[in-house]
């Protein structure tokens, strides 16, 4: 089975004023069917990893073609991306479990948003920027260019709650270098529905 796009889970225009139409559009249809289509190049020269699942290829990432390692992680990040996003006005709140573990772990939610904004301001060059349970405790982290905490080759390893992609053409249309007013935005189009769930998935 061929890696599909998924479809955005909202409208392009969705999620403005924190992200434009343009921005969106450029970003699923061009950026993330990109990482699509060469990961499935990738996977169909290389006879041992059809029918691994993308999980099962991050923990043996170290082995793997560096094809794989940016498409394979360009895809699942993205794929994640898109639910973690959602209209202002069905972004919904962080639940009680999470709002707990974010007062315990991180000193709360305003400390949280500046450790993982200053996570993603301080990503050189593109990364991402993510919030993961790491050993039953709550940790903000970054990866560069389109690595992952699943991944075997990641220096902090865990399960995702949140994740912020600070690669430029997440932001650029709109913010060109300012990728501090871009974080900042993001926090308006959380998707903390999907934030808790996962939360909850991965303290099970």
């Amino acid at each position: 089975m061929a890696f599909t796009l998924p479809p955005l889970p909202y409208a392009y225009d969705a999620l403005e004023p924190a992200i434009d139409k343009e921005t969106m559009t450029f970003h699923h249809d061009k950026h993330h069917q990109t990482y699509v289509d060469n990961l499935n190049k990738a996977v169909d020269a290389d006879s041992s990893l059809q029918g691994q699942s993308l999980e099962e290829m991050f923990a043996n990432m170290s082995k793997l073609p560096k094809a794989v390692r940016n498409n394979g992680g360009g895809h699942w990040n993205h794929s994640l991306f898109w639910e973690l996003l959602a209209p202002a006005d069905k972004a919904g709140q962080p639940s009680a479990e999470l709002a707990a573990a974010i007062d315990r772990d991180l000193g709360g939610m305003d400390k949280f948003k500046e450790a993982f904004n200053a996570a993603g301001a301080g990503q050189f060059g593109s990364g991402w920027a993510w919030l993961i349970v790491q050993d039953g405790k709550l940790k903000v982290t970054s990866t560069p260019n389109q690595d992952n905490p699943l991944m075997d080759v990641a220096d902090e390893k865990g399960a995702v709650v949140l994740g912020a992609d600070v690669w430029e053409h997440a932001y650029y249309l709109k913010y060109q270098n300012r990728r501090a007013d871009y974080l900042k935005a993001f926090w308006t189009v959380v998707n903390w529905n999907k934030a808790n769930e996962l939360y909850a998935a991965a303290t099970a």
